[in-house]
């Protein structure tokens, strides 16, 4: 089967469960308004970086964008949802990729669109905190913002195809984004910027501190995706539906 049909039929999936289209309302509305509130809170602190606190609201959106991608993988393992799947598509590789797309695509359209209605309504609170950045850097931690929640959610597909769970794979990311990451960071120092969270949240920072810059941090955090997503496959291919 041609890869458009099994795109097109993932999407369905995902468009008709209610589920999957609350955790894209939800990413939209924590990351705006959390960004709103930052954007308030406190503009005038010296120490702050004005571009991290108009697009702060993705730390608490990168949890819908995670709840996206595992939900959208874990759904195929409840009622022989799967074996159906791979019945009409017997190519697990190319159903997995169809299904990977269908999770990335709109997790990426509307994490522009909620990068730039954090930007715009943290930037009303910052005031003139926020009248250095540049266009170049406002676009950079829209895209940068956007990008970095796609690929959360596909690191969480990956890893649910892995476990075969979405409560699983949540169980392990959400506390690892929280906290794991920020208790490690405290004892660790540099390595934690090879983490997938901190390593992608670099690219939202008006001037990055530490050993990676915002896109070899993007980059590092695409790594850890697709490592994520290559082990989902190879599970899919070799156990049994």
């Amino acid at each position: 089967m041609p890869f458009a049909p099994v795109l097109r039929s993932e999407w369905l999936k995902i468009r008709t469960l209610r589920s999957l289209l609350g955790a894209l309302f939800a990413l939209f509305a924590a990351t705006t308004g959390f960004s709103a509130i930052a954007g308030v809170s406190d503009p005038s602190d010296p120490g702050s970086d004005p571009l991290f606190m108009a697009l702060s609201g993705v730390a608490p959106g990168q949890i819908a964008a995670i709840s996206f991608g595992a939900m959208a993988v874990s759904s195929e393992f409840h009622g022989g949802g799967l074996r159906l799947s791979l019945a009409a598509v017997p190519r697990r590789g190319r159903w997995f990729a169809a299904k990977a797309t269908a999770i990335a695509v709109p997790t990426l359209v509307v994490g522009l669109v909620t990068a730039c209605a954090a930007l715009v309504a943290a930037r009303a609170g910052l005031g003139a905190a926020a009248s250095g950045l540049s266009t170049g850097e406002q676009v950079r931690g829209v895209v940068g913002c956007a990008t970095y929640l796609t690929l959360m959610a596909l690191l969480a597909a990956g890893l649910a195809a892995v476990l075969r769970s979405g409560v699983a794979a949540l169980s392990l990311l959400i506390p690892f984004v929280l906290v794991v990451s920020f208790v490690i960071g405290d004892v660790a120092g540099g390595v934690t910027d090879f983490m997938p969270d901190r390593a992608g949240q670099i690219v939202l920072y008006e001037t990055p501190e530490g050993t990676l810059g915002p896109w070899t941090g993007l980059a590092v955090t695409a790594a850890w995706a697709a490592t994520a997503l290559a082990a989902g496959a190879w599970s899919l291919r070799h156990r049994d539906a």
